[in-house]
């Protein structure tokens, strides 16, 4: 069984990524940071022309080979409008929502290297001002980034190097509680990256030969719907998406727990994986839960989109409050853990 020190060094890896700014589009410093990481653990790594990583772990049987997929894009925003008032107006990049990121912390990034900081808030957001205030629908057309800079017109946020285009980055406010509890956005899919860079140290670590050859690709584009559907390697027969497992009304998983998916939003995935992670995880001792997620999508659909002739599963850590502040448990992060060890025979 894999040593519980894995599951926290997955969670310093994790941690350390989400201090990366990295939502889809704008992957580039992440990806350095993976390949940097992922080869001093002594693995074959290179960067795919996507702007993804490819980590090849080794294995003997070259023709049954398995693919673990990851994201470490998330959630954010672009510049759609400078407006007249020196404010921005965005546009979201992925799913992300302006009732989740009101009154967050962000950083521009402008293409000439300048970082500026802000805050996205209401349109005239003082609530002894605007009676609207509680009425008032949170969107992306009713919400602005205020610049912590002595800017009032277009002109003058030009000046500091803002453009249409520009990226927004909400700070995801992460941290780990004296209970275990791992608090942050973007855990969705960043955390899963740490569990992935953790079974890699543990395969390092102990000299393990996989059974079978396995490869992680880290992709950029899970949260627009493309990250999956390139690069993967000869011989890869199943592809196992390593994401957020859903915690929420009508689920049995908990942050605690790892989450099996047997179906989500694009249908239902492939019937024997399912089974052989359902057998894995009972192997293993890993507390798991089965659910079906109603509004979801994977990275190992869109390879199953793009053409690709392979079985496919979902796993992860359970994760509550998806696409908002999100919240899981080391435990879920050990169970994951213990999951992919017993899939893979990685003892």
């Amino acid at each position: 069984m894999i040593d519980r020190k894995y599951a926290d060094h997955a969670w310093e890896q994790a941690a350390a990524l989400l201090a990366v700014d990295s939502p889809s589009g704008f992957t580039d410093k992440a990806a350095a940071w993976l390949l940097d990481t992922f080869s001093a653990l002594g693995f074959d790594t290179k960067l795919t022309e996507k702007g993804g990583v490819l980590v090849d772990l080794g294995g003997a049987d070259s023709t049954n080979g398995v693919l673990l997929a990851a994201h470490a894009d998330t959630l954010g925003a672009m510049v759609a409008e400078v407006k007249g008032n020196g404010r921005l107006r965005l546009t979201a990049l992925g799913g992300m929502s302006a009732n989740n990121g009101e009154a967050e912390n962000v950083r521009v990034y402008t293409r000439c290297g300048k970082v500026i900081e802000g805050t996205l808030q209401l349109c005239n957001a003082s609530v002894h001002v605007n009676g609207e205030y509680a009425t008032t629908t949170r969107n992306f057309d009713t919400t602005e980034v205020v610049l912590d800079e002595d800017v009032t017109s277009a002109d003058a946020a030009r000046a500091l190097g803002i453009e249409t285009g520009d990226i927004v980055c909400f700070d995801p406010r992460t941290r780990r509680t004296e209970s275990g509890y791992l608090k942050s956005r973007f855990l969705d899919d960043k955390l899963s990256v740490g569990i992935l860079l953790g079974l890699a140290k543990h395969i390092a670590d102990n000299n393990i030969c996989l059974p079978r050859k396995t490869y992680i690709h880290v992709t950029v584009y899970e949260e627009v719907g493309h990250g999956g559907s390139g690069s993967v390697p000869a011989g890869v027969t199943e592809a196992i998406s390593v994401d957020m497992g859903c915690v929420g009304n009508g689920l049995a998983c908990t942050e605690r727990q790892v989450s099996i998916c047997a179906k989500d939003s694009g249908g239902p995935y492939s019937y024997q994986v399912v089974g052989k992670l359902i057998e894995a995880a009972k192997a293993a001792g890993a507390d798991y839960a089965v659910d079906v997620y109603p509004h979801y999508g994977s990275d190992v659909e869109a390879t199953l989109r793009a053409g690709f002739d392979i079985r496919h599963g979902l796993i992860g850590p359970g994760v509550y409050a998806s696409h908002g502040y999100e919240r899981s448990h080391i435990d879920g992060v050990h169970n994951t853990l213990k999951l992919l060890c017993a899939y893979l025979k990685a003892q």
